[in-house]
């Protein structure tokens, strides 16, 4: 699919405005870019120069902007391609995970097609990474896995992906172990569980589990944590311990992490010493209703984190769309960042840390050389962008056009 062609008439931004020391706008200029072989080769002011007969797609002064990373969906959860319904009411985990479990038997739609109505949501509001976790466990083998992967495939010139193992009923659960193994022997990289004081019932034995099966397959580790207050920072400590031990800072995620969001301030900033120090990243859905990892102290820390949609349509909750760009507008709710450096600023959260200007405001993206997965959208600045949730016009992959403004795939 990658061809070589001028994209012209492109906004990007140069540079905060100041005004009495205070950054008062953003200035962007209109830009025409290169992009051969999935890259943004050059870019430049004078299209006119240009005697090499490219194609040209004009973006019409629509803003650029990174394309998004969707660091935490399931693609084999969703309701997606199947009939409406709601949740049912359940006191816990264990609970919930059993109605899931007969909730997703008595579908028509199977996991493939799910899975794929899901994609298409995902690369239309622009998410081009997708980092999916796949629940494994002895009643459905790795039957979820194979239909997942085979969508992704499906999809793999549309968006890159990755995939989690996630052992959702349980680690230590007879059978469970060497079916993530055979998981990630068939193309799984990254192994994950769920709350090993309550789900497991045995903190270090879940961990060291987790940790030895990530070791023995060579892949990353996400775990999901939605352990409360102590009982929670106890398990991040533990698992920071393990990180460390086994060489593996940089390969581990935690999801949700409740329980930074429960504890002191101070607790919470020892918290995040510990975690950057293991170079463990953090992953929020953002949920409402209940305290959630300190995001603000984490950054200033310096604690990668990442804010993923999880559950989209499915027996945990009947909402979302997939639009993480509208998911991330719940930070600046939350945290009331209103100024304009602030809203531009938050767009890390959901690119991988990617934004156009750094913090003082020097152009940082693109750059000749970068991957040319982006988003054209309706909006002045970035910072308009994340305030109104622009509409997103054009999302591309590695060059490619993949959807248009009707939010369409592209063949």
């Amino acid at each position: 699919m990658n061809n070589s062609y001028w994209l012209k008439n492109v906004r990007l931004e140069c540079g905060y405005k100041n005004e009495n020391n205070r950054v008062s706008g953003t200035i962007t200029d209109r830009f025409h870019l290169l992009i051969e072989d999935g890259c943004i080769a050059k870019i430049t002011k004078d299209l006119e120069a240009s005697s090499d007969d490219l194609p040209i797609k004009d973006a019409k002064g629509l803003l650029l902007l990174p394309s998004f990373v969707e660091k935490h969906v399931h693609l084999d959860k969703t309701y997606m391609g199947d009939k409406w319904r709601a949740c049912i009411p359940a006191s816990g985990v264990i609970e919930r995970c059993e109605i899931e479990k007969n909730a997703l038997l008595s579908m028509s739609a199977s996991t493939y097609q799910r899975s794929t109505a899901l994609l298409k949501q995902l690369i239309s509001y622009g998410s081009t990474h997708i980092r999916t976790h796949v629940d494994i466990y002895p009643e459905v083998q790795l039957q979820n896995l194979a239909e997942v992967q085979q969508a992704l495939e499906e999809f793999s010139s549309y968006a890159s992906s990755e995939i989690v193992a996630f052992a959702q009923h349980g680690l230590l659960r007879s059978g469970t172990p060497q079916l993530i193994r055979e998981a990630i022997r068939n193309g799984a990289g990254i192994v994950g569980a769920v709350d090993p004081a309550t789900v497991d019932n045995n903190i270090e034995a879940s961990l060291v589990q987790l940790m030895d099966l990530a070791v023995e397959g060579n892949a990353d580790i996400d775990l999901h944590l939605h352990d409360p207050g102590h009982l929670g920072t106890f398990t991040m400590k533990r698992l920071a311990f393990l990180t460390k031990e086994a060489g593996w800072e940089g390969r581990v995620a935690i999801s949700h992490a409740f329980g930074l969001g429960d504890v002191s301030r101070a607790e919470a900033a020892e918290m995040a010493e510990i975690l950057k120090d293991a170079s463990i990243s953090i992953v929020t859905s953002l949920p409402t209703g209940r305290a959630i990892p300190p995001v603000d102290l984490l950054s200033e820390c310096g604690v990668e984190v990442a804010v993923g949609n999880d559950n989209i349509f499915d027996s945990w909750w009947p909402t979302g769309n997939g639009d993480i760009l509208e998911r991330a507008g719940r930070l600046i709710e939350r945290y009331r960042w209103t100024d304009e450096k602030s809203l531009s600023q938050a767009f890390r959260y959901i690119t991988g840390g990617r934004t156009p200007l750094d913090q003082k405001g020097n152009q940082i993206w693109p750059t000749p050389g970068d991957e040319a997965s982006m988003v054209l959208v309706d909006a002045s600045c970035s910072a308009e962008a994340m305030a109104r949730r622009a509409e997103r016009h054009a999302v591309f992959y590695k060059g490619n056009l993949v959807c248009d403004k009707a939010g369409k795939k592209r063949n």
